[in-house]
Parts: structure tokens; C-alpha cells; sequence
């Protein structure tokens, strides 16, 4: 967490330390709805695995943001979201709670003085502030012809990376709306798989499988 309060600080520094370039250097609030998308591989032998009965599910993000414009169109915008969204797994609700710092470049053309249109693009680097474990067994038969059960656990990962591209409108200088495409650059979080007889001992791990969550967000912000 220290990590990231600093990394947040050094960009905000050069944000401020460039005034004579800048056209503006605003603060606001941002927030929005996202859909999420679990992809799930295929490492793991288990049919279970294969059919997971994953489903997207819609979640919600809010927090502070900064957005530096220049006089040429090009400039910049620097956020730190409290990102809550969920994924079934198997039936199991999977709940992922975020601190998102998206840091964005964003190509700005003006359609005069009541709005302007932007492309932005840059990575985002997320950090696990809720609960990363959740554990649930198989029905029976998950080994054809056998008794057995397969134990499933889902961790999540601490801290991601990914790739934000995203397109908007501004509106009289204050108002923005935009949205975004969420690319993972790694996985979000494991699968791991065991099979487990009658008495909960293991029998087999039937390996782990990656798991990668794409997003599509909406958002408004209003600056000040």
C-alpha cells in the first residue's frame, strides 16, 4: 500500500510541475458502472473446469481523478478508483474488491467551447483490498465411474496490471462521459483443482487454471 501512495504522489508531482504547458490542471469526481468478463483456461483435467457456469455480472467504481490539458490536444489523466465487481464461478459468487490507479494519455479535440472529444489510452494497476480465497467442492462423479469430489480453490492476485483504451466526451469544460475497455497484461487470478475421496484426504491435483478479467466500463466525472 505504501507503494502505491507513493507511485500515486510522483504522478500527481508531474501533474503540478508542468503549469506552463498546460491549458488546465483540474480536480473531480469520478464514477461509473463496469461488466465484467471471467475467462477461464483450460490447464486443469477436470470437466468441471471446462463448464464453470461463469456468468457476467455488472459492478460499480468511484474515486478521485486529475486531468491535465494542454494547448496542442494532447494530455493526461491520473485516478485512484474503489473498484467492487463480482464473477459466478461454479454457481459460487465471486466478489473482487480494488484500489484501480489508471494513469491515461488522452489525444483531445476540440468541438468548440460547449464540448470536445477524446481518445485516451494507458495502464492501469490494480491492488486486492477485499477477500482473495473462496474454496467449494464439486458434486460427486467429477472422475468418471468414482465417488470422488474435486475441491476447488479461487485465490486472487494481490496486485494487476492491464491496459485501459477508452473514448469520451466533455461537456462545457466540467462535465465528462466515457468508456472504457479493460485489457488484462496478466492473470487476475488461480484455479487450483484437487480431487478429494470420501474422508476430505487428496488424491490427485489435477492442476491450476489462469484466470483473466476483462472489463467494459461507463463513466461520468465532474470537474472543478
Amino acid at each position: 500500500m505504501k507503494k502505491l501512495f507513493g507511485a500515486v504522489l510522483v504522478a500527481m508531482a508531474m501533474f503540478v510541475a508542468t503549469p506552463g504547458q498546460a491549458q488546465s490542471l483540474k480536480f473531480g469526481i469520478k464514477g461509473g458502472l463496469n461488466l465484467t468478463d471471467m475467462k477461464i483456461d483450460q490447464n486443469s483435467t477436470a470437466e468441471s473446469l471446462y463448464d464453470m457456469g461463469k456468468e457476467n455480472k455488472n459492478g460499480w467504481y468511484i474515486g478521485p481523478t486529475l486531468k491535465l490539458s494542454t494547448l496542442i490536444g494532447i494530455g493526461a489523466d491520473l485516478s485512484v478508483f474503489y473498484d467492487q465487481r463480482e464473477g459466478k464461478i461454479a454457481g459460487e459468487t465471486v466478489k473482487q474488491q480494488y484500489v484501480y490507479v489508471p494513469l491515461n494519455l488522452r489525444y483531445n479535440l476540440g468541438l468548440g467551447s460547449f464540448a470536445s472529444f477524446y481518445l485516451a489510452a494507458g495502464p492501469q494497476f490494480g491492488f486486492n483490498v477485499g477477500d482473495a480465497h473462496l474454496s467449494w467442492k464439486d458434486a460427486e462423479g467429477v472422475v468418471s465411474g468414482t465417488s470422488n469430489q474435486a475441491s476447488n480453490t479461487f485465490q486472487l492476485k494481490k496486485s494487476t496490471l492491464s491496459l485501459n483504451l477508452g473514448v469520451g466526451f466533455c461537456l462545457l469544460k466540467h462535465l465528462e462521459v466515457g468508456a472504457v475497455y479493460n485489457i488484462p497484461l496478466g492473470k487476475t487470478a488461480d484455479v487450483d483443482t484437487n480431487v478429494i475421496d470420501a474422508a476430505g484426504n487428496i488424491k490427485n491435483n489435477l492442476g491450476k487454471s489462469d484466470v483473466k478479467t476483462n472489463a467494459f466500463q461507463v463513466s461520468a466525472a465532474i470537474y472543478f
